[in-house]
């Protein structure tokens, strides 16, 4: 989401892929680390100097690092490429799907896939944000309630008063979701959605309006990344600037551990001037 709504491009590995020692933690099961750059090279740069398994951190890959910059400049030869469509293609504003649409067409995609039960992921999703970030932070909400802006606090404080049994059902879920999301990667390599489903909101913007909808802000500016990030995908934001209008973001999806192929992509549509972040 920083990323589409900078403008900038963005990389979430896998996870489990980068060590998240020594940052603070919110949700375990979904907490990744990963760069934001103006440019496909820097987010290799990083992403491959950052590779490498790290003892302190107990979800950290022991997978030796693959060095994706060399790759860079392979182009999208060979790589299969779809659009997700159904939950991927409605309840976002017309600037989230042209973007898409931009994409696509750059790639001569015109296959369209569908995540199974992408809404459903979503609100499984919400489930586990909420239970585990409210018994994380709920010593602190006991002791030091005044501390935490009132949004988030009330937030912290109703995941934390939500029943254990949802968290179990709602996990359960997410292993039956991630086999047959993975299960499409057997005839793609690499899935488009969008990033952000509006472009930026204004600052202390509390509601927003999305296919027609009034909906509060902070809850539904991850419509299209939390299906993704539930299941732990690799994407890389491939970031189009509007002339005229903010920018917004792609989403450029691969198979764990398949951050190269995300990455040749994005560094495809840079080249062609298609994603774009502004100068310094």
């Amino acid at each position: 989401m920083p990323s589409s709504l900078c403008g900038l491009f963005g990389l979430k590995p896998t996870y489990g892929r980068l060590s998240r020692a020594g940052s603070f933690p919110f949700v375990d099961a979904f907490d990744h680390l990963g760069p934001i750059a103006r440019s496909t090279e820097d987010l290799a740069l990083s992403f491959d100097a950052m590779q490498g398994a790290d003892p302190d951190d107990p979800v950290c890959t022991h997978l030796p690092p693959e060095p994706t910059l060399p790759h860079l400049g392979e182009g999208i030869g060979g790589l299969r490429i779809a659009i997700a469509g159904d939950y991927f293609a409605r309840g976002g504003e017309p600037e989230a799907f042209e973007a898409v649409a931009t994409v696509a067409k750059a790639l001569d995609s015109t296959k369209t896939i569908v995540l199974p039960q992408a809404a459903a992921a979503r609100a499984a999703a919400y489930v586990i944000t909420a239970i585990e970030g409210g018994q994380l932070h709920l010593p602190r909400l006991r002791a030091r309630p005044q501390d935490f802006d009132p949004d988030t606090r009330e937030r912290f404080m109703a995941g934390a008063l939500l029943p254990g049994a949802w968290y179990v059902k709602a996990q359960r879920f997410r292993r039956q979701y991630r086999a047959n999301v993975l299960k499409l990667f057997d005839e793609v390599d690499v899935i488009l959605a969008p990033a952000t489903p509006c472009t930026a909101p204004r600052l202390g913007q509390v509601m927003m309006k999305l296919g027609g909808v009034d909906l509060p802000v902070r809850a539904n500016l991850g419509l299209f990344t939390q299906p993704i990030s539930f299941v732990g995908l690799p994407v890389v934001v491939a970031p189009l600037q509007r002339p005229g209008g903010l920018p917004i973001g792609v989403q450029i999806i691969a198979k764990p551990y398949n951050e190269r192929a995300a990455l040749r992509v994005a560094a495809f549509l840079e080249a062609q001037g298609v994603a774009s972040a502004p100068p310094a």
